[in-house]
């Protein structure tokens, strides 16, 4: 790995422009790798690369739970990077706690993200002890089911509005040989799902008293039961998937092989780079079309501490350029995701994009699971969630009690 960071290094060192000899090359990482996704971060490269630095690409295939351990252990090895992506929230606290990041304040003071930042519980994220420790750079939301027109069009039945519509038309998909509904076999997909039928079915006040208040009780309860039954119907609908990476399943509806999948906004991109039209090839319904919410997960960049005062000042130049209103709007556009700014233009947003500002701008939001579990209780829920969609075996019943139990001992 070291020996390909060091060739991208060189490769980039060699194509610097005249007059640029001097440019600093910072080593970002990050587990963008699907097609959308790489076509979004290089937007965030060719404006760092503008300011006459140089962006060296460290992309972990594998998505986060694969790329943070590798992360982590770089940074408490002594091997940091000089910019790495993690999610809003919790990731990144222990090494923030234990002195290995880098504080932000100072720039974002200056640069008035209290300000700009929308909604500040973004910002907050990034704040531990009064001090800001990351720069959020998108609003991800989980909250969406995406549908494939022509699936539900070859199977004869109308495109569903919403979840309980979706569950009816599941018979006419398998019979025309459709997977109902694709996710994929990493552990987080299963669990992102659970989160988002939880919003949908059990509605805002329960997701939050369940995640945010840790209430056992109602975790075990009557409301979150219904949850568990919805989770039901989604691993029988499921069943046949038999991809791996969420890019993958995205690719099953982009193709009609599956009638839909819920995922989070950043399957847009997938959907924009094969060519395909919100509200024309595809279809997405917020909430489920239930509970239209947006969750105000996403991701931020993280800045190591480093000896090297060159890099470090080059960090600064980063940080700054990630949240200025040109790149939001590059970035997020080709990502599917919406912008942490406020004040930006994004009249080239697609309809999709457009519920999801809509419904941002009512206020209608909840904060993602990763800000509001440590990342060990993600950690347990995803293991319990990825079990519940692979072993048929385990009820509705024994999942919600072992899930309570985890919400009993969340952090």
């Amino acid at each position: 790995m070291k020996l390909r960071f060091l060739a991208a290094a060189l490769g980039a060192a060699t194509a610097l422009p005249f007059g640029a000899a001097n440019a600093t090359d910072l080593e970002v990482t990050h587990w963008w790798t699907s097609g959308g996704e790489a076509a979004a971060v290089a937007e965030l490269a060719k404006a760092f690369d503008a300011t006459g630095n140089k962006w060296v690409d460290g992309a972990i295939a594998g998505s986060g739970g694969t790329a943070r351990p590798i992360m982590i252990s770089r940074i408490t090895g002594g091997d940091p990077m000089a910019a790495t992506q993690f999610n809003h929230g919790r990731q990144a606290e222990e090494l923030v706690q234990a002195g290995l990041m880098r504080d932000l304040t100072d720039i974002a003071t200056k640069e008035n993200w209290k300000e700009v930042v929308k909604p500040s519980s973004l910002l907050d994220s990034c704040t531990i002890e009064g001090k800001i420790y990351c720069a959020p750079v998108n609003i991800h939301s989980w909250q969406w089911l995406w549908l494939s027109n022509a699936a539900f069009k070859q199977a004869g039945v109308e495109v569903p509005k919403t979840w309980d519509e979706f569950v009816a038309a599941a018979p006419a998909l398998e019979k025309a040989g459709i997977v109902p509904l694709a996710v994929g076999g990493q552990p987080w997909q299963a669990a992102g799902a659970f989160d988002v039928l939880m919003v949908a079915i059990a509605g805002k006040e329960n997701f939050e008293k369940v995640f945010a208040q840790k209430d056992e009780e109602v975790a075990a309860g009557p409301e979150i039961a219904k949850v568990f039954k919805a989770a039901d119907d989604a691993r029988r609908m499921s069943k046949g998937t038999n991809v791996q990476d969420w890019n993958q399943a995205t690719n099953m509806v982009i193709t009609g092989k599956a009638g839909g999948q819920i995922m989070g906004d950043w399957a847009q991109g997938e959907f924009q780079l094969a060519g395909q039209k919100a509200g024309v090839d595809y279809t997405c319904l917020p909430g489920l079309g239930v509970n239209e919410v947006i969750s105000t997960g996403g991701d931020a960049f993280y800045f190591p501490l480093l000896e090297d005062e060159e890099k470090s000042k080059a960090q600064e130049v980063l940080a700054s350029t990630l949240l200025k209103p040109e790149t939001q709007v590059a970035f997020n556009l080709k990502k599917g995701s919406l912008p942490v700014r406020g004040d930006v233009d994004l009249a080239a947003a697609n309809d999709c994009m457009k519920k999801g500002l809509d419904i941002l701008a009512k206020g209608n939001v909840i904060q993602g699971t990763d800000q509001l579990l440590s990342a060990d209780s993600q950690k347990q829920k995803e293991d319990l969630f990825s079990e519940f969609f692979a072993n048929h075996s385990m009820t509705p019943e024994d999942a919600q009690k072992r899930f309570a139990d985890i919400i009993a001992a969340a952090d």
